[in-house]
């Protein structure tokens, strides 16, 4: 149950899909709030201290997400070769719009040469630093890509419910339980077994 089969998505790969979720949703929100912060706020200095930390355990998730997407196989698509071509470029954009959010926030982050504190936990060092207007430059790659990663990812979202109450397909429940997506289903249209 904890690896993926042709039928279904493992128990790793769900959790690592709903904690990216969760925290991308997190981060966006406490991103755009902490922008309208003053100097005199008592968040001024612990709100990016939450979004940085959480935004580097996050980079390590989605490097473990693509890791575990290339060593094991993905659960067949449903519908027709266009909605499954679709789905194929839909998830290696929200890929790439993670890796760049997250990589351009590290630049921010790192651009005077220090380290990212990790919620106190440990601390990553700065690779890349002194680039010219580092942290400006990445500061607009990162704002602009989170706004369309969160544009993408309802559309993801929005894609899964139609595929779930209009197309009545278990691409949603795939994605939340290991065990209902091996159960065998009869195929609508002969009423076989899948």
């Amino acid at each position: 149950m904890w690896r993926n089969s042709r039928q279904g998505w493992g128990l790793f790969a769900i959790l690592l899909h709903w904690t990216s979720a969760l925290a991308i949703l997190g981060l966006f929100a406490l991103g755009w709030w902490m922008t309208g912060l003053d100097y005199y706020s008592n968040w001024y200095n612990l709100a990016p201290w939450w979004h940085r930390g959480v935004g580097m355990l996050l980079l390590f998730v989605v490097a473990g997400r693509i890791l575990w997407r290339l060593v094991q196989p993905s659960p067949e698509a449903h519908g027709s070769a266009l909605e499954r071509r679709g789905a194929a470029l839909g998830h290696l954009a929200l890929y790439l719009l993670m890796s760049t959010v997250l990589i351009s926030g590290y630049l921010i982050s790192t651009a005077d040469g220090k380290g990212i504190a990790v919620l106190d936990l440990f601390t990553v060092p700065a690779l890349i630093s002194d680039l010219p207007e580092q942290a400006s430059r990445a500061g607009v790659v990162h704002w602009y890509s989170a706004l369309a990663l969160i544009i993408l990812s309802a559309g993801h979202a929005l894609a899964a419910f139609k595929h779930h109450y209009l197309d009545r397909q278990d691409t949603l429940v795939r994605m939340v339980d290991p065990r209902l997506a091996r159960r065998a289903k009869p195929d609508k249209t002969t009423g076989e077994q899948a």
